[in-house]
């Protein structure tokens, strides 16, 4: 089945310990859609400037991607700026100009909204709900946002996630969501607003997935090379919904698979700067990534404590 990413198409310009690179392709719905399109047909929903270059917008297409809703508007694309030092979990803004996104108003293709598989990207709540008021009936609906929008539209935010399947979002977005320190309580506070799954993502050191009546926690891989970490987490969820998109499998176990494959996509975004290592896999890598994980978490129970 079909998945439709609504976010964010840009401009980065990134500087890690381990180089720099300007004007390199980034956004949100990038990152989710380069990862899902392993798994299942990607459509995007944005807009970028007139400046936006076309060897981009044919890397995208070489990987499949529908690209029938990406509106090209005068004026110069989204551009943000980011710098890292050696705690690659922390980083340092150091500009958005938001340019022709600041008035993007997501208009969903006519062919696009029976889509069966929604992301709504880290967009404004008001977007989000236009976007789900122009679907027909998905059968899944998942969301990304941040603290600008918990802080500054929490009611909004909160009409929006009484009406998604999935929330994904980091540690600390949680806490902040919930109103509450402990991770699982916060977890159980935001199931119990609507959606069905939670999806904490936490950087270099993995993520958890919380449902009403189990969890599931995937550690972080360690990887040998990691140069930029830029869209790692949009990556996750790429590889985490893409997965779910093509196997139908909304299961405690195939959420487990969906988490590892997540995971599998999100390491492979850290190794190389912007997309560059996201968009030039073989299935046989993102397999061979996926049994990393799985000899990395299996264990053969065998008790050595007994009652007396």
């Amino acid at each position: 089945m079909s998945i439709l990413v609504v976010g964010s198409v840009a401009l980065d310009d990134v500087e890690t310990p381990f180089g720099k690179r300007t004007s390199a392709l980034g956004g949100a719905a990038v990152y989710f859609g380069l990862a899902a399109s392993y798994f299942t047909d990607v459509r995007i929903v944005g807009v970028v400037g007139t400046d936006f270059p076309q060897p981009h917008l044919d890397l995208l297409a070489n990987r499949g991607i529908d690209l029938r809703g990406l509106q090209v508007r005068e004026g110069a694309t989204f551009r943000w700026g980011g710098r890292y030092g050696y705690d690659l979990n922390a980083r340092e803004t150091t500009f958005t100009d938001l340019n022709v996104f600041a008035e993007f108003n997501p208009t969903i293709p006519e062919e696009y909204r029976a889509t069966e598989n929604v992301f709504l990207a880290n967009i404004a709540p008001s977007l989000q709900l236009n976007v789900l008021d122009q679907m027909t009936a998905p059968q899944s609906a998942a969301l990304d946002t941040m603290d600008f929008w918990i802080e500054g539209t929490p009611d909004e935010l909160r009409r929006v996630l009484e009406r998604v399947d999935i929330v994904l979002i980091n540690d600390s977005e949680t806490r902040e969501l919930a109103q509450e320190p402990n991770i699982r309580t916060a977890a159980n506070s935001i199931l119990g607003w609507g959606p069905q799954l939670l999806v904490v993502k936490k950087g270099e050191h993995g993520a958890i997935a919380f449902a009403n009546d189990w969890l599931f926690a995937v550690p972080g891989l360690p990887l040998e090379t990691i140069v930029d970490p830029t869209g790692a987490g949009d990556s996750f969820a790429g590889g985490f919904l893409g997965y779910l998109a093509a196997t139908g499998e909304i299961t405690p176990e195939g959420i487990r698979r969906a988490a590892i494959y997540g995971s599998a996509m999100g390491s492979f975004c850290c190794e190389a700067f912007s997309v560059d290592r996201l968009a030039h896999l073989e299935p046989a890598q993102i397999d061979t990534r996926f049994r990393e994980f799985e000899h990395l978490t299996r264990f053969d129970y065998e008790p050595l404590l007994q009652d007396a």
